[in-house]
């Protein structure tokens, strides 16, 4: 319970935490920082880790001078190229072997080469936006690994979308994150863009399960039909 209202608080103050890790360690919050946007990408256990909020605070702290605005912008770029390409190969190299019997238990060959149809027609533009969606954005790569979605293809959309998630969050709270109205109810802030950032996912999750309810009601209807 201590360590859920520990990392509870961390999020909701998560400018403060920083900057005492700033104040303590001038130099290596750059590595702190770079570990958490690659962890949060590259590796699939670990989606819970901050990723917006983080960007936003991070922004806002550079603005008062440290750390360096543009150096960050470098560093977590590369952080998240870099870790959407490590989870990538994950799911391309452990792919094979998931799929190498003809049954495997919740996963079948047929899945697989959907979810490879699906990447090659609509890849881009999910490696893109994923970036802005909290979870989805570290399970994307993994999945267009696991699709045998071409690599080149792949690096040309995680370079675009890590750039652009990367710049958009950082300069954004850069700019923004200093008003007076927004250091005033920073957690609030953090909340919401935890919020919107979410609601693309849960909005698409609730669009399924309506679907498949009208399809189910509507397959039940024709084979009640059939009966008579």
């Amino acid at each position: 319970m201590d360590a859920l209202m520990w990392f509870v608080d961390m999020f909701l103050h998560l400018d403060k935490h920083l900057e005492q890790v700033v104040q303590n360690y001038p130099t290596l919050v750059y590595l702190f920082l770079f570990a958490i946007i690659f962890c949060e990408t590259g590796l699939v256990v670990t989606p819970f880790l901050p990723g917006d909020s983080l960007l936003f605070a991070t922004g806002a702290l550079a603005a008062g001078g440290a750390p360096n605005v543009a150096l960050v912008f470098l560093l977590l770029s590369a952080a998240a190229i870099l870790g959407d390409t490590l989870n990538y190969w994950i799911g391309h190299l452990v792919g094979p072997k998931v799929f190498h019997k003809e049954n495997v238990r919740f996963l079948n060959k047929k899945h697989l080469i959907k979810a490879h149809e699906f990447y090659e027609k609509y890849g881009g533009i999910t490696i893109i936006f994923a970036r802005f969606m909290p979870f989805i954005r570290t399970f994307a790569p993994f999945v267009a690994g696991i699709g045998s979605m071409t690599y080149w293809k792949f690096l040309t959309y995680n370079v675009v979308g890590g750039v652009a998630w990367i710049a958009f969050f950082t300069f954004g709270g850069y700019f923004f994150g200093n008003l007076a109205f927004v250091k005033k109810h920073f957690s609030v802030v953090i909340v919401a863009i935890i919020i919107i950032s979410v609601m693309p996912g849960v909005i698409e999750y609730l669009r399924q399960r309506s679907r498949s309810k009208k399809e189910q009601a509507a397959a039940q209807g024709e084979s009640h039909g059939n009966l008579r």
